[in-house]
C-alpha cells in the first residue's frame, strides 16, 4: 500500500503545490491547513498516516502544539517540520517538541523526497499501528441497520424498499462500509471519492452525507451510522450497539 501523508500547511499554493508533487511520486496525500484541526483528526485516527509534513506557523494550533500533542500521545509517526522559521532555537525547539527532521523554507524539492524517502525508510509502520481496517479493502456486499447492498449489481434496499442511488453516492457509501470505524476528513473524501484537491471549496461532502442519512438513518437529526466527528470529518459504525458495548468494555 502507497504510503500515506498528511501535509499541514495554510498557504494553499504551497500546499496544492506539495500535493502535486508527492501524490506523482506514488505517496497519498491528504491537506489540512489548521492547526487545531490537524491535532483533531490525528487524535481521532492516529495511525493513518505513514508521515507528517509539518508547517510552524499555523491558525488554531502551532505546529509546535500539534507536534507536542502527537508524542504526549506516544504517536511514534515521523514528522518533518516544513518553515520559513531558520533560527538555531526555532530548530531546537522543533526537535524538542519530537521532530524528526526540520527544513527551512524555501526548500529543494529533491532534498524534501530524499527526507521523506529517508524518514519512511527508518520509520516503518508497525503492524500493532495499522488501521482496523484496511483503506483498500473490497466489499461487495453489506448489511447495516435494515439496509442490504450490493455494490457489483447496485442493488439497494432498506427494509422492504427498494432504493435508487447515483453511482457517486454508491461510491461514497462503499468507501465509508470499506473504512468502518475510522474518522476520514472531508479532504479525504474528496480527494478519494471525487479525486479532487482537498482544498477546494466545495459543500458536495455534506450534501452527500445528508442524502446518505435521510435515506439510511431512522432518524437522519440524530444519526446511529454516519456521524459527524466536529472538526475532523466524518465515522460510518454499521453495528451501533456493538460499538456501545466495545465502548462499556473499555470504561
Amino acid at each position: 500500500m502507497k504510503p500515506r501523508i498528511l501535509v499541514v500547511e495554510d498557504e494553499t499554493h504551497l500546499a496544492q503545490g506539495l500535493k502535486y508533487n508527492l501524490e506523482a511520486e506514488g505517496y497519498r496525500v491528504s491537506l489540512v491547513d489548521n492547526g487545531a484541526v490537524a491535532s483533531k483528526l490525528l487524535e481521532s485516527d492516529p495511525h493513518s498516516f505513514d508521515l507528517i509534513i509539518l508547517d510552524l506557523m499555523l491558525p488554531g494550533m502551532s505546529g509546535y502544539a500539534v507536534c507536542n500533542r502527537l508524542r504526549e500521545l506516544n504517536l511514534n509517526v515521523p514528522v518533518l517540520i516544513l518553515s520559513a522559521r531558520s533560527l538555531s532555537e526555532d530548530r531546537s525547539r522543533g526537535f524538542d517538541v519530537g521532530a524528526n527532521q526540520y527544513l527551512t523554507k524555501p526548500f529543494d524539492l529533491d532534498e524534501l523526497l530524499a527526507r521523506i524517502r529517508n524518514l519512511l525508510r527508518l520509520h516503518p509502520r508497525q503492524e500493532s499501528e495499522q488501521p482496523s481496517k484496511p483503506f483498500s479493502n473490497k466489499i461487495n456486499e453489506v448489511h447495516f441497520g435494515r439496509a442490504h447492498i450490493n455494490f457489483e449489481t447496485y442493488e439497494v434496499l432498506v427494509g422492504e424498499n427498494e432504493v435508487k442511488l447515483t453511482h457517486k453516492e454508491l461510491q461514497l457509501l462503499r468507501y465509508f462500509v470499506e473504512n468502518e470505524g475510522r474518522v476520514i476528513s472531508r479532504q479525504e473524501l474528496l480527494a478519494e471519492v471525487w479525486d479532487l484537491s482537498g482544498e477546494m471549496q466545495t459543500r458536495s461532502v455534506d450534501q452527500f452525507m445528508l442524502r446518505l442519512r435521510k435515506t439510511f438513518e431512522a432518524d437522519p437529526a440524530h444519526p446511529k451510522h454516519f456521524l459527524t466527528i466536529r472538526d475532523a470529518g466524518y465515522r460510518f459504525v454499521g453495528d451501533p450497539k456493538e460499538e456501545q458495548q466495545d465502548g462499556a468494555s473499555a470504561s
